[in-house]
């Protein structure tokens, strides 16, 4: 895993997305994805419920084994392992309806 300043967190619509450079791609914090493009109040709920739900449906462990789990720094400043994805695992930005 190679550590540089680019591993730090990236700006997304305001919001700041954590990222690591992993096996030669950038691979971002699934939980901070979800809190940008559900506006979700508990980010960590969402995604843990969306796993329940993908688990029911095929494609499941298709999706899961491209989630890697990688440490980054979380808000209290301790290293934490979370789930990361690259960007051809992240979801498109839904269209908001009016």
């Amino acid at each position: 895993m190679s550590k540089n300043a680019n591993n730090q967190l990236v700006v997304f619509e305001n919001s700041h997305i954590r990222r690591e450079f992993y096996q030669n791609e950038w691979y971002f914090s699934v939980i901070d994805v979800a809190a940008v493009l559900s506006e979700s109040t508990n980010p960590r709920r969402y995604w843990s419920d969306l796993k329940k739900q993908l688990a029911e449906k095929e494609g499941f462990s298709e999706l899961y084994g491209k989630i890697v789990q990688l440490k980054m720094q979380a808000p209290d400043g301790k290293m934490r392992t979370t789930d990361c994805a690259n960007t051809e695992t992240m979801p498109e930005k839904r269209q908001k309806k009016n």
